[in-house]
């Protein structure tokens, strides 16, 4: 008995060497691709967004007088500087709309959105005569495509001009009125989106309404950011408000992509967590085989552990072609398979087919799927391992291990001298 736990023992750290093998393997092959496909995503869909308010000023000349020395002699000369004046943002009316669309690439699912911007923006002309304005939209990010870009200013379609990664306009406004100026376009963006009041430092705006519409319902709001003044939770999502009479805030409004299941390191957790798994599987075995006088040898454990490591190997690659879960089902199928198929052969059907196969699916099947449950896979797991516990406890508990360890002697024949 105790040589073949020690062979068993054997067989189980061969094993879980592969394992660990294997799950490095996935973990290499996710981030290395990782990088790649992550710099191709957003070479072809984009990067994450950050929207600032437009900005609108105009430029006067100022005169001014300036001394020189020529050939020893003061000179005065009177030379022209264009002297530029910001109008102040009076009023920001912002729509935005979230389609979140996510794309895989590798073993990686990229949170990838497009986005629907409209804003009407109030400017006034603080200076006592008509000015031409100049009008000016820094795009969220360089890389990233803008479609149906329109710019209007009270209600007039005006001719817009791209300049350093901005829109530009340009429109006369009447002394002491306010411009209504309207921008709107279509982009797509990843990860995130971000609007900010257009200062790195503390910012001031006043008379201020944002209102966000998403397609996703998991939102998040990042750390440092403003949580929306009101939120109404849709069939489809959330509709989110953002209002503010005078705000003085260093802060962005910002909203995170939720992030789909990643399947490369879930396979790669799953791999590296399947030492338990096989280890609960082999301790009943031993158990019941051991109550039962069924005689398992420690090569039929070694083919037991074959058909739990095809389980992850199998999961390993079936991720890059299908989906997670689909994965996940035909991988469990075919080392449930494996297992019931071999032990009908050694032991007979029923064993097999119940307690072998009862024990592969709790301690294979359902310990690797609790890592789908995100935030509850420690309890999970914790739980199923004190249920086997109590229930192994409770009927092993009149049983004599001294008798089962001790080595019985063999019969030996004596040969007797004829008379």
């Amino acid at each position: 008995m105790t040589k073949r736990i020690i062979a068993i023992v054997f067989i189980f750290i061969c094993t879980s060497v592969a394992w660990a093998v294997l799950g490095g393997t996935i973990f290499q092959r996710t981030y290395d691709s990782g990088a790649t496909s992550s710099n191709r995503v957003a070479s072809t869909w984009g990067t994450p967004q950050n929207q600032a308010p437009p900005t609108a000023s105009f430029t006067t000349q100022v005169s001014k007088k300036q001394e020189t020395l020529e050939n020893g002699k003061k000179i005065v000369k009177t030379i022209t500087e264009d002297h530029i004046t910001p109008l102040p943002l009076e009023n920001s009316n912002i729509d935005v709309n979230l389609d979140l669309q996510h794309r895989q690439k590798g073993l990686l699912w990229y949170s990838t959105y497009k986005v629907g911007f409209s804003g009407v923006y109030g400017f006034r002309n603080t200076s006592d005569k008509e000015q031409t304005v100049d009008f000016q939209l820094q795009f969220p990010t360089a890389q990233a495509i803008y479609d149906n870009l329109t710019f209007t200013v009270d209600g007039n379609s005006v001719p817009i001009s791209n300049q350093n990664s901005a829109a530009t306009t340009a429109f006369k406004v009447a002394a002491g009125k306010t411009a209504q100026l309207a921008v709107s376009y279509s982009s797509q963006g990843l990860n995130e989106w971000r609007y900010s009041f257009g200062s790195a430092d503390v910012a001031q705006v006043r008379d201020f309404t944002l209102r966000m519409k998403t397609n996703f319902k998991d939102i998040d709001f990042p750390d440092n950011t403003l949580s929306p003044s009101e939120k109404t939770e849709t069939a489809t999502g959330w509709d989110l408000n953002w209002s503010y009479r005078s705000l003085l805030s260093g802060y962005q409004i910002a909203m995170v992509m939720p992030e789909k299941l990643q399947p490369g390191p879930l396979a790669g957790k799953i791999s590296f967590f399947a030492p338990v798994s096989l280890f609960f599987f082999f301790f009943l075995m031993l158990i019941i085989t051991t109550m039962r006088g069924i005689d398992l040898h420690p090569m039929n454990y070694f083919f037991l552990a074959a058909a739990f490591f095809s389980f992850h190997l199998l999961l390993a690659y079936l991720v890059d072609h299908v989906s997670i879960h689909a994965s996940f089902a035909i991988s469990a199928m075919v080392s449930v398979f494996l297992v019931v198929s071999y032990l009908r052969l050694v032991v007979g059907m029923r064993f097999a087919s119940r307690e072998a196969a009862l024990a592969q699916f709790i301690y294979l099947v359902m310990f690797s799927y609790a890592f789908f449950l995100k935030g509850f896979t420690g309890l999970a797991i914790t739980i199923g391992s004190v249920l086997t516990l109590f229930v192994v406890m409770q009927v092993t508990g009149r049983i004599r291990w001294a008798e089962k360890f001790t080595i019985k002697p063999t019969a030996t024949t004596v040969n007797t001298p004829a008379a």
